[in-house]
């Protein structure tokens, strides 16, 4: 049929696009393994050992052929453990904003920092799911929608590797929780597979992405990095992948077995991987052609992204600081950080539109602010004071763990907030202690305006903070923001709730009449203060939207993080299967407190004239008109949801988006192209993507379930 004829071309997609640039390094590539030895060839993808070079992650050097070795370093979020450096805002608010340009422009200056640093290898971004609400390196990555997830990773990969420096998607796969993460086995699905947890890396692949990271837990029964079926099979031979595959650090179980099953690269490293490793080729239990290969992925990127050229060398220790050469490669990355920032932050509740704050203290203005709850303010020793962030004092603007950098500086959103008030002539005065009630409703008493500060923290699994070992326990306000809230509220009618957190919050006083606005910023990065004044002032008109959905009871959400178990491999089912997130709160009919894809503007848009342009009869433009028919110019996140025809499909899955600005008054026509991929489902018993033949359903709108236009079509 036409159908067939038309995904054939699906898989190498990619490389017709960049078929010349991969291609042109691989033949530098294979000439440079040509001439080195098997024990050169194997010492590439050998790391050397933890904490014993420069970096996170170090590859030897090979100096007969003035090969310098590979310098690797976290994280996500900006250049971990050095000086000098910038705390970006975390992977979850550059998805909040919709934006691939922004996302874009945070990578550029992500690798300009890289770079600067001499890193070859930057250990991001991170593209796990948020399966369960709780799960601890949630804030890594970027909400609960493959596609969405997809187009940010490919947006990021695009800017970090546009400076030289090589890219890393990760963690490949499954690890969707941080108890027992060296242990349990995740049990997904083929078509789940394909379709939610490798999505993503497939977007990454396609946008030309360095390397991939395999992840410390199980699929279905066989280790992450010693698994040919998602190594080998599905990434490298479906997804047509051929730059390098290394550990998550300590990942591997085991030295030959994993390289034969895909592994290119061992990190930290392991005394016995290189040894072991020239003896099976040597006694051909490992195929010379499979060492040739890992060299090759190796090299292939680092002759693509042109490291063999003028490329900076390490100047810094990230575990002897006092070594390091103090090279300050911050620029003035401190505004695409802060303009992130504030496009991230969302506008959950804004009553009457109480949002913005008025400028002046003239008649009905607003005279004095109380900012009340310890998240509004600093701590006594500094925002670096917890090794790996693994602490929750003081405003929160990032998670915990090897996700994190040093803050060369943090503004709390007391400053922020005093430098913008002062300049319209107001007062700002606080209280900063959570469990001190009767402070906090004497203040709120006192002021116009209460704005009251709550925050959730989780990270890494390797540090518990406040019995949360990674997975947070709950996921209800930390440090006694739920009472602090509510009894706020009870005192001041005009409250305002900023939250800081990793992930979704129960917010069981969002419809309380005295809270006029809540902010979700989640996780902001060093300009935190600065961008929120810019939101609730108006100096940014937000244009945030939620990229998972807040539900209104912990049991509603489709899994939860495993926390107890007597087992020796613990198994989880992923017995939901692609319902996750909204897709699963559709499937049950379940209303949440705030669902995924909303958030609030300060003016307003009316959606029209939707048409469907086909180009193909499996590809076509989404085109809606636009008008901002509110006061203030201001940016609307269009989002385009397809039902598919057939059973067993979401009642609607995200495949398009664009955040648009619009002046006050104007009018904007907005282009969204869906492509085949876009229309395709995993087919389990042909092993291919498929587009089903029937009806489907177009619903555009301002969230998941604010449609404001549908329409359909047909696939025959």
């Amino acid at each position: 049929s036409k159908m067939a004829v038309g995904l054939l071309i699906l898989l190498p997609i990619f490389l017709i696009h960049a078929q010349n640039p991969w291609d042109d390094a691989e033949i530098k590539a294979r000439k440079f393994v040509s001439e080195l030895t098997l024990e050169e060839k194997v010492s590439l993808s050998a790391g050397i050992g933890w904490a014993v070079g420069t970096c996170v992650g170090n590859t030897p050097p090979i100096p007969r052929v003035n090969f310098p070795g590979l310098c690797l370093e976290d994280s996500p979020t900006g250049v971990r453990y050095t000086d000098h450096v910038s705390a970006f805002p975390a992977g979850i608010n550059a998805a909040m904003t919709w934006d691939r340009d922004l996302i874009y422009r945070r990578g550029v200056a992500m690798g300009e920092e890289y770079r600067g640093k001499g890193v070859n290898i930057a250990l991001g971004p991170m593209m796990n799911m948020g399966r369960v609400p709780a799960g601890g390196r949630n804030w890594e990555g970027f909400g609960g929608d493959p596609y969405l997830t997809g187009e940010c990773a490919a947006a990021a990969i695009k800017g970090i590797q546009s400076q030289g420096v090589m890219a890393n998607a990760k963690h490949y796969i499954g690890n969707e929780q941080e108890h027992f993460r060296l242990q349990e086995s995740s049990n997904i699905d083929d078509r789940t597979i394909h379709e939610l947890y490798a999505y993503p890396f497939l977007k990454s692949v396609q946008a030309g992405v360095a390397s991939i990271m395999c992840s410390y837990n199980q699929v279905n029964n066989t280790y992450a990095c010693q698994n040919d079926r998602t190594l080998n099979q599905i990434l490298k031979k479906e997804f047509g992948f051929r730059g390098f595959v290394m550990s998550d650090w300590d990942a591997a179980q085991t030295n030959v077995p994993s390289v034969i099953a895909g592994l290119d690269m061992m990190m930290p490293g392991d005394p016995d991987y290189a040894v072991e490793v020239i003896q099976a080729a040597k006694n051909g239990s490992l195929p010379m052609g499979r060492v040739e290969d890992l060299a090759v992925r190796i090299m292939t990127p680092y002759y693509l992204l042109g490291q063999d050229k003028n490329f900076p060398a390490v100047n810094f220790n990230a575990f002897h600081p006092e070594q390091s050469k103090m090279v300050n490669v911050a620029g003035d990355h401190h505004k695409i950080i802060r303009e992130v920032a504030a496009a991230s932050h969302v506008i959950l509740k804004n009553h009457g539109n109480f949002l913005p704050f008025p400028k002046s203290i003239s008649f009905g203005g607003v005279s004095t602010f109380g900012l009340i709850g310890s998240d509004a303010g600093l701590t006594d020793n500094g925002p670096n004071e917890c090794p790996d962030h693994g602490c929750d004092f003081g405003t929160l603007a990032q998670g915990w763990g090897s996700g994190t950098t040093n803050f060369p500086y943090l503004i709390s959103p007391m400053a922020g907030i005093q430098s913008r008030a002062s300049k319209n002539g107001q007062t700002v005065t606080w209280t900063l202690d959570n469990w001190n009630i009767d402070s906090a409703v004497a203040m709120a008493k006192s002021v116009d305006v209460a704005i009251v500060f709550t925050n959730a923290d989780s990270g890494e699994g390797y540090i518990t903070f406040d019995g949360n070992a990674g997975d947070r326990n709950n996921i209800s306000s930390w440090n006694n923001g739920d009472a602090l809230i509510e009894a706020v509220a009870n005192a001041n009618q005009h409250t305002v709730v900023v939250m800081h957190s990793v992930g979704p919050l129960l917010m069981p006083w969002a419809n309380h009449p005295n809270i006029k606005a809540i902010v979700f910023a989640g996780l902001p990065g060093q300009e935190s203060g600065n961008a929120l004044a810019d939101v609730l002032f108006g100096d940014v008109n937000p244009a945030g939207r939620l990229v998972f959905t807040i539900a209104k009871n912990r049991s509603d959400y489709p899994a939860e993080v495993l926390y107890e178990s007597s087992e020796k491999y613990p198994q989880i089912d992923y017995k939901e299967g692609r319902y996750i997130d909204y897709k699963w709160f559709d499937l049950k009919n379940i209303q949440p407190t705030y669902e995924f894809g909303f958030g609030l503007s300060y003016t307003t848009f009316e959606y029209s004239n939707l048409k469907i342009v086909k180009h193909n009869a499996t590809e076509f433009d989404v085109m809606v008109n636009v008008r901002n028919t509110g006061q203030r110019d201001g940016h609307e996140v269009v989002q385009v949801y397809l039902g598919f025809p057939g059973e067993d499909e979401p009642i609607r899955q995200l495949r398009g988006f664009h955040r648009v600005h619009v002046a006050k008054g104007a009018s904007h026509e907005v282009k969204m192209e869906i492509k085949t991929l876009e229309m395709s489902i995993w087919d389990v018993t042909m092993q291919r993507w498929r587009v089903k033949q029937g009806q489907y359903q177009v619903y555009v709108g301002a969230s998941s379930r604010d449609i404001r236009l549908t329409s359909s079509f047909q696939v025959q």
